[in-house]
Formats: C-alpha cells, structure tokens, sequence
C-alpha cells in the first residue's frame, strides 16, 4: 500500500471494547469498511457511537465470511469474546487479511501457536492488544533496566490484584430475535442459552468454557509488560501455580485467587491475582493522562522489578515509573501516557509497510503460553510443571498436555494442517 491510502478494515465483535478500538482504529487514519456481530442492536448502537469520527456507514453483517471474501478489506479487528479470538484470526489470515486481535488472543496454547504458523505462512501483520508495547515510557523503562542502573535482578514481582464482586447466574431467559447461540459459543461445548452469560460484563469471563480467568483477560497485560521490560527473554521450563475461588461464594468456576512462580535461568518472577480485594485501584484514567503516579501500594496493576542495588515499581497502560533506593529516595522516573493511540497507528504502519508490529504475535504467545501454563497448572491440582518451550508441550505430563488444546465444536475448528 502507499504511504497514504486508507487501510480499509472490518471490526468483528461490536461490544464496549470493540467501539473503542474501531474508533481508534479510525482516528489513525483507517477507514471502517464492515462491522460483524450476532446482535444487531450492538452493530446500530455502534454506527451511532462513530459518527462523529466516520460519516460513511459501514456495512453490516453477521457472518464473518462476508467480511473475508471481500477483496477490499485489508485488515480484520478481532475484538469478540476470549473463546473466538483464535478461530477468525486464522481465517482472516488465510484471506490474506492482516489482523489486530484483542488480548487474550487465544483460548489455548494450541490456538496460539496456529495463530502464529497462519500469519507466517500467510505473510500477515497479526497486532495483539497488548498495547503498553507501544508506550514510550515502557521503551525508556526497557532501556533502563537493560542498562544495569538497577543492578543484579534477582525477583520480579507482577500484580493484577483487583477487585470484585460475587457473579450470580439467574434466570436463563431467552434468546434475542434471531440470534445465533450456536454461532456466539462456537468452538466451546454445546449448553443451552443463558442470557447473562452475553448480558452481564462479561459474564462469560467467568466460566472454563469461555475464558481461563482474569489471569488471561486482565493480567497477560501486565505479564507481558514484564516481559517487555526484561527484554523479553526466554519462557522458563519450570512453572508453579496454585489458587482457587476462596472469598467469593458464586456461580463462577474461575479463581478468584491465583499465584504462580516461573522460574528462570537466573531469577524468580512471581505472579499474583485476586478478584475480591475492593481496597485495590487500578491506574486511573487522570493518572494516565497527566504526569501523576499511583500510590503504588494499592495499586492492582503494578510490576516491581527488585535489583541488587535499586528497585523499579512500573504501571501499566500509563502509569508510568519510578525507581528508588532506601528510604523511597526516587532516583529516576518518567511519567506515562495511555498508549492506545500509539498502538493503533503502529498496526496500521505495519499493515503498510509490511514491518513486524510491536506486539506481533510471536511476540506475544511467549507471555501468553506462559500463564496459560500456570492455568493449566492451577487446574490439574495446584502444582508445578515443566514446559518444553522448543516442542512446545509439558515434559513427561500427560494431564497438562491433555489440556494445551481444546477439541473445537464440528464447524468451528481451526484444522491441522492450515
């Protein structure tokens, strides 16, 4: 494409997180060709939430196919519920489109190595939703613990201790006029329609079938923000996970409490999650947008970073950072900005240029992997496994490698070979 054409994209998944992104999308440039969902009251209550940035009505559609048969679209953003993320990014690339897929970008280990064999195959920019790889206070932040001002790290600390509330499924109702349930649960098993599973915030966030937890849906930010600042080094084969739903009494099956210990070749970085603590704030959108910092001790998102001879506290998508010595004495900081703007315009860059994005997705499966594997340790009995990062399965543990992949529903399975 020229410098200067308009990257044509189509959004699939018209929720909350989906107007923002189409209307980011936009805002850098890119023209919104399609919208698909399974409701049309989300696609109407979309086109009014963008008219202020996009005259031109979009086209509609329910079926995705529509979208990937169009020679026009240039790029796809996948912006549906965790289990059919994978699924359309695949077949986006197979149409030769370029993909932003939200974060968790796959439901299972398997998904997403196929999700990273389809865009090298297919030669296709795939951006994943990771959007503090576009920030630079997180670039500056990288630089600076590369450098070795913090001296020898030994622990990484990465929080995602929000809070919560109890999720209580009432009456099942029923479906809206001509909605497809068989279509929204895709490749999870078949169950019969419930209206909060699609109704309530992401009511589905909290059940197997679906999603694997607010480790993925919230703290992958965080992990791979981490991981960022490391410089992204290789996943370690050891991993230890524990947890379980301790406070909040409900219908979830998700934990509301998880910790999980990777072991690398010369440090220790430990994750830990809640959903219950209600004292527990995550960076405020003023905080974001000023220069201003959290109260790092109460903040949910935070990451510390524990040298030998200083210590770096970061906040994710704006928080910025700052490092210390005794006494809280701040020896350096740098203030952060929202970064999603920064994100949108590099995919739409890339999708151009044909340059490696800066959450590519083989960027991404390293950190995703990673807490899927702490997952799957929590669920196979609070314990640890080893992970073969070159063959990329659990070593000598046929209960963990039972669960790197889900048996799709007939219709929606991404095959073998694609």
């Amino acid at each position: 494409m020229g410098a200067n054409e308009r990257v044509n994209f189509a959004l699939i998944g018209c929720g909350l997180r989906g107007r923002f992104v189409a209307r980011g999308l936009i805002e850098q440039g890119a023209n919104l060709a399609y919208i698909c969902d399974l409701e049309e009251n989300k696609m109407a209550s979309l086109e009014e939430f963008l008219k202020d940035v996009q005259s031109q009505s979009p086209k509609r559609v329910k079926d995705m196919r529509h979208i990937f048969d169009d020679k026009d679209i240039d790029a796809v953003a996948v912006v549906t519920p965790d289990h059919w993320h994978a699924l359309p990014s695949v077949l986006a690339c197979q149409a030769g489109k370029d993909v932003y897929v939200e974060k968790p970008h796959a439901y299972s280990i398997w998904e997403s190595n196929k999700m990273v064999e389809a865009a090298k195959k297919y030669n296709r920019i795939v951006q994943v939703g990771t959007q503090n790889r576009s920030a630079p206070y997180v670039h500056a932040a990288k630089d600076y613990v590369l450098s070795g001002k913090l001296g020898k790290i030994g622990l990484v600390k990465v929080y995602n201790l929000k809070s919560g509330n109890p999720f209580l499924l009432g009456d099942p109702g029923n479906p809206p006029a001509d909605f497809d349930w068989d279509a929204w649960l895709g490749p999870a098993p078949d169950r019969q329609f419930h209206q909060d599973l699609i109704n309530q915030n992401h009511g589905w966030s909290y059940f197997w079938d679906y999603c694997n937890g607010d480790s993925t849906v919230d703290g992958i930010h965080q992990l791979d923000l981490a991981m960022a600042v490391l410089g992204d080094p290789d996943m370690p084969e050891t991993i230890f996970s524990s947890g379980g739903r301790f406070i909040l009494k409900d219908d979830a099956e998700v934990p509301d409490v998880q910790a999980a210990s990777y072991m690398f070749d010369d440090f220790i970085l430990n994750f830990e999650m809640t959903n219950y603590a209600r004292y527990m704030q995550k960076t405020t959108a003023t905080i974001r947008r000023n220069d201003e910092f959290p109260y790092w001790t109460q903040n949910a998102t935070r990451i510390e970073i524990y040298g030998s001879e200083l210590m770096m506290t970061i906040g994710r998508m704006g928080g910025g950072w700052q490092v210390v010595t005794s006494g809280g004495k701040v020896v350096e900081q740098m203030y952060g900005r929202t970064p999603d703007a920064n994100h949108y315009r590099n995919f739409i860059e890339c999708v151009k240029s044909r340059k490696e994005s800066t959450a590519d997705i083989r960027i991404a499966h390293k950190a995703l992997a990673m807490i899927l594997a702490a997952i799957i340790a929590y669920r196979t009995g609070n314990r640890s496994v080893k992970f073969d990062r070159q063959k990329q399965k659990f070593i000598n543990d046929e209960a963990a490698n039972m669960m790197l992949r889900r048996i799709a529903r007939k219709k929606y399975e991404i095959p073998e070979i694609i």
